[in-house]
């Protein structure tokens, strides 16, 4: 099995190294063999190359069966031109590999129940919620888009679309999704305001014909951000277009006390897919053994479930990782009064040693 691993900037490089570590472990115990070869994406591919995705990465990528990323993007990269920003690789690897699904799972692990923002009561109810976002339709890629002057003064605009195809594809993956966990399914739009919004909400309406046994839902985003505070144990999977995916998906991660946790996956057609931690770079503690490894390794234990159809090794990951955290050990964005403070390596130690 072959994969591509880009570790791209700031804490992206340690984190990625930790996360190898468990998947030899994996090849380890389970007798299974990961070629991997390496790619650069994001700053580290414009100081190189000059560019955020080099046509080298996009082959690469192409020939692996998944793909393993870190991070991108730093300061050093805020002020260059907006169309060769380090931004720019993450979004151009999504289009060409063609993924257009990107599931986030958020959950609350119980270890962490006091790390959590929401009030105990609410805690209480649990929070385990997937949102199955759309990544390469909508505002971002939507045209007619422009940048510059109209009358005397700055001017800018860009075009939200969607066409059958984009939406019909998406609601299948969460439709998909939700047989395997509690058959729910809220799909969030702003069907009252926007009529790309009321074409999502007829297709995704006529798919779940072929699914009727999943309940389908219906929610404004303002309400769904609101509600994702009020009482997350409400959602099973949210299924959304790509500007509120992008933002629901990181409130419902950073309602769960940190982001640092949670793994997320970017899905096509067929592989290879991408697997990637949630947060971003954190260039402030780069290089400084500090980052926390967790979410990359459980996006390596997401790697071997969609993309390898590897159930029992990815078993094992969470469950080492659950009991990492029963142990008490905690990174800095988790650690808490009488834990057990470490670092990146140290903590991916852990983890190993309950594999």
């Amino acid at each position: 099995m072959k994969i591509c691993v880009l570790p791209g900037d700031g804490i992206g490089p340690e984190i990625v190294t930790q996360a190898l570590r468990v998947l030899d472990k994996v090849a380890e115990k389970y007798g299974r063999t990961f070629e991997t070869t390496e790619a650069l994406i994001g700053g580290s591919a414009i100081d190189a190359e000059g560019e955020p995705l080099p046509a080298e990465t996009v082959a690469k990528c192409r020939e692996a069966d998944a793909v393993l990323l870190g991070a991108v993007g730093g300061p050093q990269w805020d002020t260059i031109d907006p169309s060769i920003r380090p931004e720019k690789g993450l979004l151009g690897i999504r289009k060409e590999l063609g993924l257009f699904a990107n599931v986030r799972p958020a959950k609350l692990f119980q270890q962490l129940s006091d790390a959590c923002y929401l009030r105990p009561d609410i805690v209480a109810r649990g929070l385990d919620v997937m949102v199955v976002r759309e990544l390469t339709g909508g505002i971002y890629f939507g045209e007619p888009r422009f940048d510059g002057e109209k009358d005397g003064e700055r001017f800018g605009f860009n075009t939200m679309t969607y066409f059958e195809h984009e939406i019909r594809r998406i609601a299948k993956v969460a439709f998909e999704a939700a047989r395997k966990r509690s058959g729910r399914v809220c799909s969030v739009d702003k069907a009252n305001v926007l009529d790309v919004s009321r074409v999502w909400r007829e297709i995704v309406i006529d798919e779940h014909k072929n699914y009727q046994d999943v309940e389908l839902s219906h929610m404004y985003v303002d309400n769904a951000a609101m509600q994702l505070v009020r009482d997350p144990s409400q959602f099973d999977v949210i299924v959304t277009g790509n500007l509120f995916g992008d933002i629901l998906s990181d409130e419902a991660a950073a309602i769960t006390g940190s982001i640092g946790m949670l793994p997320s996956a970017s899905l096509g057609a067929s592989n290879p897919g991408l697997f990637e931690p949630i947060h971003g770079s954190a260039p402030d503690i780069a290089g400084k053994d500090l980052a926390n490894p967790l979410a990359t390794i459980l996006s390596v234990s997401m790697m071997l479930r969609h993309a390898f159809d590897m159930g029992e090794e990815a078993d094992c990951i969470e469950q080492a990782v659950e009991k990492t955290l029963e142990q008490g050990y905690r990174t800095g964005d988790i650690v808490k009064e009488g834990g057990k403070a470490v670092g990146c390596t140290a903590m991916a130690d852990a983890v190993l040693a309950n594999m």
